[in-house]
């Protein structure tokens, strides 16, 4: 008789193998993130307990990253936390920042970001241009709770960037 140890090798191999697939389809193609703060409001809301689905595809060059993108990115203050906000200006464009009445040129390998929510983020208004490098990827659904389940729209502030 052989007992139980073909049965549990079975399951921990395809647990072990399931395991390897779902850190790398997190890790290449998708996550899903929980939203937490309110700066992204409307568009994303806490206290709904929305999960959003996140492609990493737009990091590969033939993707790319649009401006009015939602994406997730390292925080340039805190590395460990991620952060979920709207894509606003690419490396070249002008920007008019309202509150320190100024235009400013996005430099090379940084983009600008914001909240939909603005008195209550802290973005690029505050920190200035984030290094593309600390991008995760596009915000594309909301895929949690059910009634919320849909695409994220794609929206820019009118009349504030000047685009290269």
């Amino acid at each position: 008789m052989a007992g139980p140890w073909p049965l549990l090798r079975s399951i921990l191999r395809n647990c072990v193998a399931g395991t390897l697939v779902g850190v790398t389809v997190n890790d290449r193609y998708a996550s899903v993130v929980t939203v937490r703060g309110t700066s992204m409001n409307p568009t994303l809301e806490p206290q709904q307990g929305d999960r959003a689905l996140v492609s990493r595809l737009c990091l590969d060059a033939r993707y790319g990253l649009s401006r009015g993108d939602v994406v997730v990115f390292r925080s340039p203050t805190e590395h460990r936390s991620l952060v979920v906000k709207r894509l606003i200006a690419l490396p070249g464009d002008w920007i008019q920042v309202p509150a320190a009445q100024e235009i400013r040129q996005i430099p090379v390998g940084h983009c600008w970001v914001e909240g939909d929510n603005p008195d209550v983020s802290w973005d690029s208004r505050s920190y200035g241009p984030i290094p593309l490098g600390l991008m995760q990827g596009r915000v594309t659904h909301i895929v949690w709770p059910p009634n919320r389940i849909g695409p994220v729209e794609r929206k820019m502030p009118e009349g504030r960037v000047m685009q290269q």
